[in-house]
């Protein structure tokens, strides 16, 4: 019998795998804050496909407001029924395109509790790409990058 045709219930969630999973999407999160914080975010380029998701998304959802999304709109039966087809597209051109992957929820923040949700790696670089090109992302360079020259000096004395 192939073990992907088996009830759900005969599975458990090994914690260890979980703890894992975790620890490596907030390594990715970090990581990608930090290069928001270093670079312009305007010349990052997240994907080979950029361009591709950036026209599509936007095709898409041109009136998604992407400075703060909204968990419960996002996650809405509606919105899922929007999202899928799209992330769907992607299925054999980005690698890991449903992978879930942490997003802040208010695009001026640095990644907390209050500020992360959990997306598709799809949505992820759709709403982030996004971001980075219409310059939403450009107030977390001036404001952590002085943040983080403030802690430097103090280091340095």
């Amino acid at each position: 019998m192939d073990v992907l045709s088996r009830p759900a219930e005969e599975f458990e969630n090994d914690q260890s795998i979980e703890a894992m999973w975790a620890m490596k999407a907030y390594e990715h999160a970090e990581i990608y804050f930090n290069l928001l914080c270093s670079v312009d975010p305007k010349l990052l380029q997240l994907t080979p496909e950029d361009d591709l998701i950036y026209k599509l998304f936007r095709e898409e959802f041109p009136s998604l407001d992407i400075k703060i999304i909204i968990e419960n709109e996002l996650k809405s039966t509606k919105e899922k029924a929007k999202w899928r087809p799209f992330c769907e597209r992607f299925k054999s051109v980005i690698e890991d395109y449903s992978y879930g992957t942490l997003l802040r929820s208010d695009s001026s923040k640095d990644y907390s509790e209050d500020n992360t949700i959990l997306v598709t790696r799809i949505q992820f670089y759709a709403i982030e790409i996004g971001r980075n090109r219409e310059g939403i992302n450009d107030v977390l360079r001036k404001k952590f990058m002085t943040s983080l020259v403030e802690v430097k000096d103090f280091e340095d004395r």
